[in-house]
């Protein structure tokens, strides 16, 4: 159900608020530049540190900007399982398409307890559901097995694979998963192996990039794909010199779309990390131009 590429997007704050310009103008942005569809409140979301007044408003503001033209994806995960219900439910009623649900994250729950608490989300909704996995961040895997039960249920339709591991996505989409990549570097090699697009942190500044390469490795024609990661690459890896999201948010502030505000207990990116980034960008949105320039 949710394929191509789908930008994480980040929550712009402003002297501790959320930044309601900002948001509009970032949201209008991925829509015109061609992405597949919009994350919110996911981990480039911070949707630990929103509020439940601060969760709906981001929400009901993404929704009515969208004006349904893409999908909007709302992370709704917890390691409560009642709120991860919650949620879900409040996403369905303020219009999005589909949710997000990582792992719960610190409690570490056993193959017993993913299953139910997974289920129970699953079941508490008629919203579409997609799975994520992140072991790095939440300490726990969802093995190939429990994740091939889950998506069997109907409103299960996928998996953000974060999980690093190409014999995993393998062993996913082997047994008719829908997978999508949740490592923009991963992006071409996954969907070599036969995932169907990425959630995308980069996409939050190379929005037309990342179309191009989902678009040319959906298409089979890798040696575009190939050329575009390889310009990316550099990109790729500076967005990940500090946690996620605190270098994209260094970016759109250079790139003067939002504050770099992060809320603790991250803080803005190092002057090392900036000066990166900014060598990053400027090896890599020159050639970019160039490229969509010609190819319209």
């Amino acid at each position: 159900m949710f394929q191509g590429c789908i930008t994480a997007l980040v929550t712009p704050f402003r002297n501790g608020g959320l930044d309601q310009g900002a948001l509009e103008s970032l949201v209008e942005h991925q829509v015109e530049s061609g992405v597949d569809g919009l994350v919110v409140a996911g981990t480039t979301g911070e949707a630990p540190t929103l509020s439940s007044d601060e969760f709906r408003q981001l929400v009901s503001l993404v929704v009515a900007r969208v004006r349904g033209r893409i999908p909007v994806i709302v992370g709704t995960g917890s390691y409560d399982t009642r709120q991860a219900v919650a949620r879900t439910r409040q996403a369905a009623e303020l219009g999005a398409q589909g949710v997000l649900v990582v792992s719960p994250y610190y409690n570490r729950p056993g193959e017993r307890g993913l299953r139910a608490h997974f289920k129970m989300v699953a079941e508490s909704s008629a919203i579409p559901v997609l799975l994520y996995d992140i072991p790095s961040r939440t300490g726990v895997r969802i093995g190939r097995e429990l994740a091939t039960e889950l998506m069997e249920h109907p409103r299960v339709v996928g998996i953000k694979d974060a999980s690093g591991s190409p014999g995993h996505a393998m062993d996913l989409v082997a047994n008719g998963g829908t997978v999508m990549a949740g490592d923009d570097a991963l992006t071409l090699p996954w969907m070599s192996l036969g995932a169907v697009g990425v959630v995308s942190v980069a996409s939050n500044v190379v929005p037309e990039a990342m179309v191009e390469l989902v678009a040319a490795a959906a298409e089979g024609d890798l040696d575009r794909a190939r050329q575009v990661h390889y310009r990316l690459l550099p990109l790729f890896r500076a967005l990940f010199l500090e946690s996620n999201p605190v270098p994209v948010k260094a970016l759109l502030s250079l790139a003067g779309r939002c504050t770099a505000e992060v809320r603790l207990p991250l803080i803005e990116a190092a002057p090392p990390t900036v000066d990166a980034l900014r060598r990053a960008w400027q090896d890599t949105a020159p050639p970019l131009l160039k490229t969509n320039a010609a190819a319209s």
